[in-house]
């Protein structure tokens, strides 16, 4: 159930980043397989999957 939750977490994060940066961010894939190129807000991602973590929304 956890490991769900921050996998739903962590792809959610980073394809809203691609979408708010589609210049600086490129995600594609599926739940078990991602490809990532480009800059990562490492804040933002570390403050989803807190929030994951912890319950929240």
């Amino acid at each position: 159930m956890l490991e769900e939750k921050l996998k739903e977490a962590i792809i959610g994060e980073l394809k809203r980043q691609a979408a708010n940066r589609p210049q600086a961010l490129k995600v594609e894939g599926s739940a078990e397989e991602l490809i990532v190129n480009g800059k990562i807000d490492l804040a933002d991602l570390v403050m989803v999957i807190a929030g994951s973590v912890a319950g929240g929304p």
